[in-house]
Formats: structure tokens, C-alpha cells, sequence
């Protein structure tokens, strides 16, 4: 590829509307580094002072980086094209119908991977056939331990599947890390109220719904765009500190699925 700048920043963090922090990558040229680096502002202006330049960049769904536009500074001030925040990485579990809905899982990773520690499972590691027994090797195995926000991937057929249900339990379960996970969940382009101001009931999950409807479970459609999502997953983990909102114990949880 092309060069695009010396360095292409991926992330930031604002103070009072200027830059703090960036992470950013060395261009190669062919290539950009393996590894980010953040860097304060007054590295960036000495880089620009230099003669050195910068970019923005954004994953797509293929986890490859792209050029968004160039940074600019008029020896004061910078000008840059949006990036998602330099905050810290969620650690995230995806619940997904494995059958139907692993290309969105797979897309979520590569979009969003270095805002979030993915931890879900994938089809095949965990496979007991009863909830209790499913939501123990969870634990022991380290996919729901500390997590901080569940993505329910939301596609027309998970609201039958039991593991999706045991995921959301355990999730909700506080004997599980240190705290509630939030809960975020993203209809697919494949649900049927994707788009729609309003979901229909009885179209996701009823653990999901019923915290849907207290408040506590934060509902969006699927998006690409990076910042967005971030938004969305801070939303859920800001959740957490309204737990008294929770839906979980006094749901019987599902015992078999509803459709194939």
C-alpha cells in the first residue's frame, strides 16, 4: 500500500476540546506496525515540528485498517478526521446463535477489537447440554469472570436458544466477578425490528426483553461504525451502577431450544 503518513492514529483522548493522548501506528509503508504506542500531545507537536505527519485510520469488518484523512496543525491548534475515544478496553462477551448469526461475530471482533477483550465462546469450546453445569465451565474457564458488558448479537432465531439464555443469566449472576455485567443488545440487519423505532415483544430473548424493559439492558441496532459502538458498550457498562433494575432470579431459565 501506499504511505499514508508517518503515523496514523487509531485513537484518542480529548481534554477540554484538545488532544491528550493518541495511539498510534507507525506507517511503513507497506505495512503498519504490529503494535500501537500512545503518545501525549506534546509528542505530537515535536513529530510535527519535525516534519512528520499524521493520519486517521478505521477498521472495517475485515479487521483491516483504512485511511480516514489526514491530521493537520496550524502550529497551534490540530485538526483531525473522528476516532473512537482512548479509553480503557471492555472486556466483552458475545452471546450469539452459533448457526446463524457467526458472521457477525466474526465482524464484530475484527471492528471492534481493540476497544474490547472479546471473550466469548467459540462453537465447539463449551458443549454440556444443562444450564447449571454450562454456566460453572463458563466460570471456571474464564469466558464470564470479570466481565464487564454482555453483547447479546440479536438475529431472528435467538431468542429460542437456551445457551443464549444461560449466557445472559450467568452474566447477570453476581457471584461472577466483582460485579453485574451490563447487557447490550444489537439487533442484525437479519432481525426483523432492525431500523424500527420499536422492537416487536417476544422477538429477542425474555431474559433480554424483561431487562430491556426495566432499564437495564441497553437495545441499539448493529453498527460499524466504531465510534458509535463505543458508545453503545459505555452505555451498558454505565448500567451497572442501577443493578436494583435487574431481571434475573425469578426468570425460570430455558431448558431446551425452541427452534433449530
Amino acid at each position: 500500500m501506499a504511505k499514508w503518513a508517518d503515523y496514523c492514529i487509531s485513537k484518542l483522548t480529548l481534554v477540554n476540546g484538545w488532544i491528550e493522548t493518541v495511539i498510534v501506528y507507525t506507517d511503513n509503508g507497506d505495512s503498519l506496525s504490529a503494535l500501537p504506542e500512545e503518545k501525549k500531545r506534546t509528542w505530537m507537536v515535536a513529530q510535527v515540528q519535525a516534519g512528520k505527519t499524521f493520519c486517521s485510520i478505521r477498521k472495517n469488518s475485515t479487521g483491516t485498517w483504512n485511511k480516514i484523512g489526514d491530521t493537520s496543525y496550524d502550529g497551534q491548534i490540530f485538526t483531525w478526521y473522528s476516532v473512537p475515544k482512548n479509553i480503557v478496553k471492555r472486556k466483552a462477551f458475545v452471546s450469539y446463535y452459533h448457526k446463524d448469526d457467526e458472521k457477525y461475530r466474526l465482524m464484530f471482533e475484527n471492528l471492534f477489537d481493540d476497544l474490547i477483550t472479546s471473550k466469548s465462546v467459540k462453537d465447539g469450546d463449551i458443549n454440556p447440554d444443562n444450564s447449571p453445569e454450562y454456566t460453572k465451565m463458563l466460570i471456571q474457564n474464564g469466558y464470564l469472570q470479570d466481565t464487564t458488558v454482555l453483547v447479546v448479537l440479536i438475529g431472528e432465531k435467538t431468542k429460542c436458544r437456551k445457551h443464549v439464555d444461560w449466557e445472559i443469566s450467568g452474566a447477570l449472576d453476581y457471584k461472577v466477578g466483582d460485579k453485574y455485567a451490563g447487557v447490550l443488545g444489537l439487533f442484525l440487519p437479519t432481525h426483523s425490528s432492525y431500523g424500527s423505532e420499536k422492537y416487536t415483544r417476544g422477538s429477542i430473548p425474555k431474559r433480554l426483553e424483561a431487562n430491556a424493559q426495566t432499564g437495564y439492558a441497553v437495545l441499539r441496532d448493529w453498527t460499524e461504525d466504531r465510534e458509535k459502538m463505543q458508545e453503545y458498550i459505555e452505555e451498558a457498562v454505565a448500567m451497572r451502577e442501577n443493578d436494583d433494575m435487574i431481571e434475573n432470579k425469578s426468570i425460570p431459565q430455558m431448558t431446551k431450544d425452541e427452534c433449530e
